[in-house]
This record gives C-alpha cells, sequence and structure tokens, in this order.
C-alpha cells in the first residue's frame, strides 16, 4: 500500500477502527483507531460504519464520514478490508472496485504469518482457515493480484488504479 501511495497519490488510504489491542509499534489513528466494544457497538448502533466485520475474534469497521470526506475532495479512496467488508462496501457504493490481493500459495502465506511473529499457533490456523474461504471468493472480485513478486504487484496495482482513477 505505501508503494501504491507514492505511485498514485491522488488516493487516501482509510484507517480502520478495531477493537483488537495493538500490536508492538501501532499508533492510534495512523495503523488503526483502537476502540472499546462499547464504542465500536455505538458506532454500529449509529450507522457510523460504512462496513464492518467480525474477524479473527475482533471487530474491524471503516468509518464512513471520513471515507465520505475524502472522496468529496477528489481522492481515490482505498481501503485495506477482508472479504466481508468489500461485499458490504460495494453493496452500499457499487461504483467500487474490488481488488483481491492472493498470496502465491497457502503454505506462502503461513510461512509469512509465522515470520511475522505476531499471532500464536491458534491465531495462524484460525487465519489460514479464513484465507482458504476469501480465496474461494476471489472470483466475485474486478481483478486478483498475486502477490509473489513484490515489484510486479505493485505495479500492477498502480496499473490498474490508475486506469480506473482515468475511466472515472
Amino acid at each position: 500500500m505505501a508503494a501504491l501511495l507514492r505511485e498514485v497519490p491522488q488516493c487516501w488510504l482509510s484507517v480502520s477502527a478495531t477493537t483488537r489491542a495493538p500490536r508492538e509499534g501501532e499508533r492510534e489513528g495512523v495503523e488503526y483507531f483502537f476502540v472499546s466494544d462499547e464504542d465500536f457497538d455505538r458506532l454500529v448502533s449509529e450507522d457510523a460504519l460504512l462496513e464492518w466485520a467480525f474477524v479473527h475474534g475482533q471487530r474491524y469497521g471503516t468509518l464512513q464520514s471520513i471515507v465520505e470526506e475524502h472522496i468529496a475532495a477528489g481522492e481515490q479512496v482505498i481501503l485495506e478490508i477482508d472479504c466481508q467488508g468489500g461485499f458490504q462496501v460495494k453493496e452500499k457504493i457499487p461504483s467500487t472496485h474490488l481488488v483481491f490481493i492472493e498470496p502465491p500459495s497457502l503454505e506462502v502465506l503461513e510461512d509469512r504469518l509465522r515470520k511475522r511473529g505476531t499471532e500464536g499457533e491458534e491465531k495462524i490456523t484460525e487465519r489460514m482457515r479464513t484465507a482458504k474461504l476469501e480465496l474461494l471468493r476471489k472470483k466475485e472480485y474486478d481483478v486478483s493480484l498475486i502477490n509473489d513478486d513484490l515489484e510486479k504487484a505493485v505495479s500492477e496495482l498502480v496499473a490498474y488504479v490508475k486506469g480506473q482513477t482515468e475511466t472515472e
């Protein structure tokens, strides 16, 4: 995403709200908005989220007002979210473009998760189960990119985003 934002400066990467605790080095309002369960419940009841989902034992969601501000400012808004959220956004905003970024294989994904070192065995197993289900839905996306060679994946993503910007 950082490379995409450097290449397509009119893009803005949304910051999601989550009920999970911050990981080491994560900053409030930069990587996520860290909220309590009660605050998340309030956001849901006030219909303040463009999308939200329960993922890996925690809730994540996108604040609708912030997205609307950036769209009104003429920016391309990028949401880095799971399938559940993506399809919710597509339902609310039909002009949304869904890009599925997939690992070269499930084995590579599992290796990447283990090397990241942020989760235990139970969470890795849960993430792998989710990944298998999400891969079944990739054909429902507008485009699917394989994140095998980072430079190639970034180049393909940049080309796709620029292409959508030019046609809108």
